[in-house]
């Protein structure tokens, strides 16, 4: 008879269909270890089945444009913090490729993000990204630097779309379609993945900035107006990256 240790391993080892193979497979065994590792697998395998028939219901937008051409999701992170620059992100996925736990981003822990980061700049058709920093902000306020990152996001994918799905916004100046969506980034899986994209390229700049600029703890409140962000701007004044026309509440 096989240890508990064998069978767990040989569980880990195995694809989907295969655990399931096992799972029958080791039924009778009166262990409790393997009883419980059982019941574990098929835990995981219903909350595996459970993700996949939410993913399909965030691929409706996807599915109904798809027979237009590419279909590209466009999200912005950044438009109320009170540093840092605003951005955008633009992401066509496949079509014959399943990401799971695609979701908004501010749903999503940090790791989980950097995770599906990692997923979609690998997996997808295109990224393009864009941004405008917090001088361009204060020239053309935060509406219109959005719109700006949105379509410099879109002039920076490699490939084309023929349909944008936005979250919530029409972008002026853009000729392609586009589709915009009420809570977008949880609605469709393009437009999830877009707000990962620029949400995780943001945080990362804002860590870079705490390194340099450590008394506003950028690395942990991204440039919001936490309580040790406003009280450190309030002692030493606005950074480089503050965005003026964001504090004047703040400082004189």
């Amino acid at each position: 008879m096989k240890t508990i240790g064998e069978i767990k391993a040989e569980f880990g080892a195995a694809g989907e269909k295969q655990k399931r193979e096992l799972c029958g497979i080791y039924a009778a065994d009166p262990r409790a270890g393997v009883k419980a590792l059982i019941q574990k697998v098929k835990k995981d395998g219903e909350k595996l089945e459970a993700e996949r028939a939410r993913i399909r219901l965030m691929s409706v937008y996807e599915e109904k444009y798809g027979d237009l051409g590419l279909v590209c999701g466009i999200d912005e992170v950044g438009r109320g913090p009170l540093a840092g620059p605003v951005v955008a992100g633009a992401v066509i996925l496949p079509r014959d490729k399943e990401i799971l736990w695609l979701n908004d981003s501010k749903k999503l822990s940090a790791a989980r993000r950097e995770e599906l980061y990692q997923v979609i700049m690998e997996e997808a058709v295109a990224v393009g990204l864009g941004m405008a920093g917090p001088a361009r902000i204060d020239e053309i306020n935060i509406l219109q630097a959005t719109y700006e990152a949105m379509r410099e996001a879109v002039s920076n994918l490699k490939t084309v779309p023929q349909i944008l799905l936005n979250d919530a916004v029409t972008i002026p100046e853009i000729i392609i379609p586009q589709v915009p969506i009420i809570k977008g980034d949880a609605k469709s899986i393009s437009i999830a993945a877009a707000s990962i994209v620029a949400k995780v390229t943001r945080d990362r700049m804002m860590e870079e900035y705490d390194q340099v600029m450590p008394e506003y703890d950028f690395a942990s409140n991204k440039g919001y107006g936490s309580a040790r962000h406003i009280e450190a701007l309030k002692q030493y004044g606005p950074s480089p990256i503050h965005r003026r026309s964001f504090i004047h509440n703040f400082v004189s």
